[in-house]
């Protein structure tokens, strides 16, 4: 429970210690609103609105920032006065926040710095021959192309005739109609995950997917539009993925999985040099 207060008291410190103000002190800022002595200044108040602010929106934001200000400060000030017994396990808990954010921001940077980012196609091969198991569909992927358009077109028969055509010439034609169409999806050699398809073609169903073990034309309609499509390929759901699709998935792996060794190896380094340089060492 005091490790919850302690992350709670840590975000009220850092949102109000800008606008602290004692009676005592000298400031030509303007204050606007006060919780005991700590006083929240219009300047701070400007700079903290939101950017491009309608001017009528101005006092419900102002309004709404200093409330919410207000309840910070005495919620800081009620935590105060009954944690003080507390206050030594609250510090150890800061001290301890502190530490870890200063190693956590230094291993960044080590990171950064000295990371390599280039993949080679050898590497995203290998990793993906060797995790395979790791990389299994949770939905199905389809190949396919669709056209959704309005079902009382005039021209619909000859935009059927078109779509099953497998000349590229006759596909050009379609994407020069595509002002026609409510949608259109010509790049058959892409995965794509079956809920994506769903969002135009809310239709088409896992029946549907089940039926299809070579490419294979659909038409469909509901009481607005029509549907044509063509589906390629059907990769069940626990499949392994396909490579292409999930690429920027394997090269972050790669990545991340360089990058824990890399923070060993830094880690070990300086141990090490820590060890010779008589800065560490372990009583016997």
């Amino acid at each position: 429970m005091v490790k919850y207060i302690f992350f709670f008291l840590v975000v009220i410190q850092l949102v109000s210690c800008d606008f602290i103000y004692k009676k005592d002190t000298i400031d030509t800022r303007t204050p606007i609103a006060k919780v005991d002595s700590v006083f929240l200044f219009k300047e701070d108040l400007i700079k903290n609105l939101p950017k491009n602010y309608a001017k009528k929106d101005s006092s419900l934001l102002a309004t709404s920032y200093i409330n919410l200000w207000a309840k910070k400060q005495i919620l800081l000030n009620k935590a105060r006065l009954n944690l003080s017994e507390d206050t030594k396990e609250i510090n150890e808990l800061v001290n301890k926040y502190k530490e870890d954010l200063l190693i956590n921001k230094y291993r960044e940077a080590v990171v950064n710095q000295n990371l390599d980012t280039i993949i080679s196609e050898v590497e995203i091969d290998n990793f993906y021959k060797k995790n395979k198991e790791l990389l299994k569909l949770n939905e199905e992927l389809l190949q396919l192309r669709f056209i959704r358009a309005n079902k009382n077109l005039m021209n619909r028969k000859e935009i059927e005739k078109l779509f099953k055509s497998k000349e590229i010439s006759d596909t050009d034609s379609l994407m020069g109609m595509g002002l026609e169409f409510k949608s259109f999806y010509f790049n058959d050699s892409a995965w794509i995950k079956f809920s994506d398809v769903l969002k135009q073609i809310p239709v088409l169903t896992h029946k549907d997917l089940k039926q299809i073990r070579k490419p294979q034309f659909i038409t469909k309609e509901d009481s607005l539009n029509f549907y044509l499509i063509k589906v390629n390929k059907v990769l069940k759901r626990n499949s392994i993925a396909p490579k292409e699709y999930v690429l920027p998935t394997v090269k972050q792996m790669i990545k991340h999985t360089r990058k824990l060794q890399l923070l060993k190896e830094i880690e070990r380094t300086l141990l090490n040099d820590a060890t010779k340089n008589g800065q560490y060492e372990i009583y016997k």
